[in-house]
């Protein structure tokens, strides 16, 4: 019979909810929780040998110390697949879902899979990587969630033949598999009748589906900027000295609030950038040249402006994804409206 190991979180591993988030990465014996359906749809083929937990908040917080706990219980583990959640719409969740069955097939060589809602924003960071199926918003979901993972575990523990992402039920990983059709339609002949049934308004499917970019209105301009709190945001990487919030260099899922307010511009020693993406010299001699507090203090002094917000706001761009960016924008956005801000001055490289 073929093994399978599962990762929950503190909830699903019934430890605790939100008092327990910092509980360190621990794995056990047989399934715990959601783990006992998994393993009753894996049979025959496959069975729940041990089950690691561990709690979002360590996971978030401590992703390396957490991520080298956790291969060290699998080191002299034998198992053929490496499942994880579902996750649901939980974030924090999500994102510890995608990133340990990241690591663990690329440790190990074996087949990781998982499930979550598809507005969670782990699904546009791992889906490229991980089988993610697309599941419900909530636990109520689990009874339907768990059986798809469950028979497409199956289906890799018996090195079955695999279907299409659309068929399957996975998030599409961008991978494309040569294919041929019977009897054979050339590409110009496949393009010119997809061409001819857009035009007569009859359904047809493309075979390169695009992106959708969400636009974002233009905000009305500021009435009065004599009177205006303006903030300072940047996606460049400038952080004090230490990075003590360790905002990765790139594919950033964190971002960073620093007090400005006693300062009238950002010192070299004790701001630099981690931003990965370009030489970070010029912004390390002098920080004000990625993030302009000087020039916006020149400005508060001659009364040009009414006062700068007294936090500075950073994040890095290069790499992150567009689901990574917009919860951190909505999430800094909310801080600055809270603060009663009225235009932001932001910053990229």
């Amino acid at each position: 019979m073929k093994k399978a190991i599962h990762y929950v979180n503190q909830f699903f591993g019934q430890i605790g909810g939100e008092d327990q988030a910092d509980f360190a990465p621990e794995i056990r014996e047989g399934f715990v929780g959601p783990g006992m359906l998994l393993s009753k749809l894996l049979a025959p083929e496959a069975t729940v040998t041990h089950t690691i937990i561990c709690g979002d908040n360590f996971f978030g917080s401590r992703k390396e110390e957490a991520i080298e706990r956790i291969l060290h219980f699998l080191r002299d583990k034998e198992f053929d697949v490496f499942i994880a959640g579902p996750a649901f719409m939980a974030g924090r969740y999500g994102f510890a879902c995608g990133e340990i069955c990241k690591v663990v097939q690329e440790r190990f060589g074996v087949p990781a899979v998982t499930s979550m809602f598809h507005e969670n924003p782990a699904v546009e960071m791992f889906r490229r990587d991980v089988y993610i199926f697309a599941g419900g918003d909530s636990a109520g979901a689990m009874r339907k969630d768990i059986p798809k993972v469950a028979a497409f575990a199956k289906k890799l523990v018996t090195k079955s033949e695999l279907r299409p992402a659309k068929e399957e039920g996975y998030f599409p990983r961008g991978i494309r598999l040569e294919a041929f059709q019977y009897p054979p339609v050339s590409g110009a002949d496949r393009a010119v009748d997809m061409l001819l049934k857009k035009l007569n308004g009859e359904p047809f499917e493309t075979e390169m589906p695009m992106p959708k970019i969400n636009r974002v209105p233009i905000a009305p301009p500021v009435a009065n900027l004599r009177e205006a709190t303006i903030a300072l945001v940047t996606s460049g990487g400038v952080v004090p000295v230490g990075n003590p919030d360790r905002i990765q260099s790139a594919s950033a899922t964190k971002w960073g609030k620093y007090n400005i307010a006693d300062q009238q511009s950002l010192k070299a020693g004790e701001y630099v950038t981690i931003h990965a993406g370009f030489d970070p010299s010029a912004g390390n001699e002098n920080p004000n040249v990625i993030v302009p507090l000087d020039a916006l203090r020149a400005y508060e002094r001659e009364g040009k402006i009414g006062r700068i917000h007294d936090y500075l706001y950073c994040t890095v761009g290069t790499g992150t994804t567009q689901a990574e960016a917009s919860r951190m924008g909505a999430e800094i956005a909310q801080q600055l409206l809270d603060a009663q801000v009225s235009a932001v001055v932001l910053t990229a490289t």
